[in-house]
């Protein structure tokens, strides 16, 4: 049998999400009682039962949606925050549930991939010139679609269709890379 800790958790859901019912079965023993003393300490008081069956039906609902590559315990947690701060809302009654609680479990912030800049300019250059400008105006740099239209001399209108086009053809253009 398998420890209850939130390693183990994302090994378990894994399991399940490839098909292996006790797996998911073991991964709901182990998450319960954590998630059921997680909403008590968060106020859930007598409702706390009700809450609890909420988590497990919008984690068994939702479950395809958690990424493998990241662990498994914030994901179940911030169901959990979610659900409990639906249940005062009901009751009329403002909660706010502290980051604190949960900073351990957070995953580090993604790094920056160093060639991701690099790989949008070179999309980008693939464009027309005009489409390409409008595209690396808002997208890269930032700038809205008036700032961009004064720039180049075009109407806002004619930004938006211009920035409209330049985003179908790279979202053409991905898709004949990934074909590849």
């Amino acid at each position: 049998m398998m420890h209850d800790t939130t390693a183990d958790w994302s090994a378990l859901l894994r399991a399940a999400n490839a098909g292996d019912q006790r797996a998911y079965a073991r991964f709901l023993a182990a998450v319960t009682p954590v998630l059921r003393a997680v909403i008590s300490r968060r106020g859930g008081g007598e409702e706390t039962e009700d809450i609890l069956q909420e988590v497990l039906l919008a984690i068994h609902t939702r479950r395809q949606t958690w990424h493998e590559d990241q662990p498994v315990a914030p994901w179940a947690y911030a169901i959990a925050r979610h659900k409990v701060v639906d249940a005062f809302r009901k009751r009329g009654r403002r909660v706010t549930v502290p980051v604190e609680d949960f900073a351990e479990t957070l995953p580090a912030p993604p790094e920056r991939d160093p060639t991701e800049a690099r790989d949008i300019e070179r999309m980008i250059d693939r464009l027309e010139p005009r489409a390409a400008a409008v595209v690396r105006s808002i997208g890269v740099e930032g700038r809205s679609i008036r700032e961009t239209g004064e720039a180049m001399e075009m109407t806002e209108g004619a930004v938006r269709v211009m920035l409209h086009r330049g985003l179908k053809k790279l979202a053409e253009l991905r898709e004949r890379l990934i074909e590849i």
